[in-house]
């Protein structure tokens, strides 16, 4: 029996992880992650290949509406770090990469828990910081996300 009630958090995160694989270094992409991406946040000592981005899975809501329908908002922290000598130069070209990738995949699809393919409804950038070179060489970049589905 299919549950309709069930959470998407890694699964959502798992598509994403393949979608912000394309950020290659070709086409429109001026970042070159070398399939850097990581569906799970790791301590800053244990990043040891550049660039790199770690994602993880925030809280998640809940909007109830007349007949028995509801929204799912779910938020995301993605961490990203560069090694450079102009790290805030190179982290604005990852997090535009990062963001050309989120507006090319408005309703990126995943797999749920069941086998079932869905999509999302939207995917809302809430944030966008980094360290402004204070680490440099290093630099670590972070957006908010928010996804509706």
């Amino acid at each position: 029996m299919a549950r309709e009630s069930t959470t998407r958090r890694s699964k959502i995160l798992d598509a994403l992880v393949t979608q912000f694989k394309e950020i290659d270094g070709t086409g429109a992409m001026q970042s070159d992650l070398a399939d850097n991406v990581h569906p799970r946040m790791s301590f800053w000592d244990e990043i040891d290949q550049f660039p790199a981005l770690h994602m993880a899975a925030g809280a998640e809501s809940r909007q109830y509406l007349p007949g028995n329908e509801k929204w799912r908002f779910l938020t995301l922290t993605l961490r990203a770090y560069v090694n450079e000598e102009d790290p805030v130069d190179e982290l604005e070209k990852l997090l535009e990469d990062i963001e050309t990738v989120i507006d090319d995949n408005p309703a990126l699809q995943y797999e749920d828990n069941q086998g079932v393919n869905k999509a999302i409804a939207q995917i809302s950038i809430i944030s966008i910081t980094t360290d402004e070179g204070i680490l440099a060489p290093l630099g670590v970049g972070e957006m908010v996300l928010e996804v509706q589905y």
